[in-house]
C-alpha cells in the first residue's frame, strides 16, 4: 500500500491564512472587496488563494462573500429596514443586485423574505407518531413544517414554527393535520400512496440537497461526501451537512438516511436514537420485507 505523506506544517499554515481571510471578509463585507485585495491580505496570489480557500471552505471566496452579504441583508430585513437601505449598507449597488442575490441563493425575492408569511394562514396540530409526538403545519400550498417534540416540550417546538413563519396567522386544525400525519407515516413499497404536496422555504443549494435526499431509497444510507458528489460538489460535504441539518420536513425529506463517511451514525437534530429507529423501521419494511417476500 502506498503511503501518502502529509505536510502538517503546511496544512496548519494554510488554515491560519484561511482563518485570517474569513475574518477579513467578515470585517470588510460591506464594501465588497475584490479577490486580489483579500488574497493580498494573507500574502497569496489570487490563483493560490482561490484554490486553497475553496479546498478548505468548500465554496469560492466570491460565494462566501455573497453568503455573508445575504445573511447580513436577512438580518436587516427582519428589523424592517427598507430594501434601498439594505442594498447600500451591504455594499450592493442597488435593490436590483439585492434582488438578484436573494433570488439566486434564497429562491425568493427580498420583499417575499421580508414578509415571512404575511397574509398566509397556516394550520397546525400536535400529534402522536410511530417516532414520538410531532408538530405538523400546512399552508394552502402544502405541508410546510414538521418537527418532533423534544424533552424541552411543546413550547420549544412551537417557537421553532413561529421562527420559520413569523408573519403568518395560525389556526389549530387537527382534522387537516391529522390526515397529513397519517399520510406521512403510511409508507407503501417505499412511496406515498398519494402525492404529498409540500411548501418549502430554502436556498437554491438547500433545495438541491433536499431533492437529492429524496432519491436515497428507503432502508438505505448515504454519506455526506457521496451526497455532495451526487450534486456535483465533491468538496462540499460540510456545506451539504449544513443543508441537511436545515431540513424543515424530517421523514418526508429523509435526512435520517445520511451518515458519516466512516459508517458512523452521525448526529441528528431530533436525536440519534430516533435516527436509528427510523432506519431500522425502514429496513425492516423495505429491505428485509422484500427479501422475505412480505
Amino acid at each position: 500500500m502506498k503511503t501518502v505523506s502529509v505536510d502538517m506544517n503546511q496544512l496548519s499554515e494554510d488554515y491560519r491564512r484561511i482563518e485570517r481571510a474569513i475574518l477579513f471578509l467578515e470585517k470588510h463585507a460591506s464594501r465588497q472587496p475584490e479577490l486580489k485585495e483579500v488574497a493580498d491580505s494573507v500574502g497569496l496570489s489570487e490563483y493560490h488563494f482561490q484554490r486553497i480557500f475553496t479546498r478548505w471552505v468548500g465554496i469560492s471566496p466570491k460565494r462566501f462573500l455573497q453568503y455573508l452579504t445575504k445573511e447580513r441583508a436577512k438580518e436587516m430585513l427582519r428589523s424592517s429596514r427598507s430594501l434601498l437601505d439594505v442594498s447600500i449598507e451591504t455594499g450592493l449597488s442597488g435593490p436590483s443586485r439585492l434582488h438578484d442575490l436573494f433570488v439566486t441563493y434564497e429562491a425568493v425575492t427580498p420583499g417575499e423574505y421580508k414578509s415571512r408569511g404575511a397574509g398566509l394562514e397556516i394550520v397546525y396540530g400536535f400529534h402522536p407518531s410511530p417516532f414520538g409526538e410531532c408538530l405538523v403545519a400546512a399552508a394552502p400550498r402544502g405541508l410546510c413544517f414538521l418537527a418532533f417534540v423534544q424533552d424541552s416540550g411543546r413550547e420549544t417546538t412551537w417557537l421553532e414554527l413561529l421562527k420559520e413563519w413569523p408573519q403568518a396567522e395560525f389556526r389549530e386544525d387537527h382534522g387537516v393535520t391529522g390526515a397529513l400525519v397519517q399520510q406521512i407515516f403510511a409508507f407503501h413499497q417505499g412511496v406515498y400512496a398519494e402525492p404529498l404536496r409540500v411548501y418549502l422555504q430554502g436556498t437554491k443549494f438547500q433545495l438541491k440537497v433536499w431533492e437529492a435526499l429524496l432519491r436515497v431509497p428507503a432502508g438505505s444510507v448515504i454519506s455526506y461526501r457521496d451526497l455532495a458528489i451526487q450534486i456535483g460538489l465533491p468538496d462540499g460535504a460540510r456545506a451539504v451537512g449544513n443543508a441537511v441539518g436545515r431540513n424543515p420536513l424530517p421523514v418526508v425529506i429523509p435526512c435520517h438516511r445520511v451518515i458519516r463517511g466512516a459508517g458512523e451514525m452521525g448526529g441528528y437534530r431530533w436525536g440519534t436514537s430516533r435516527k436509528k429507529a427510523l432506519l431500522a423501521w425502514e429496513w425492516s419494511r423495505f429491505v428485509e420485507g422484500e427479501r422475505l417476500g412480505i
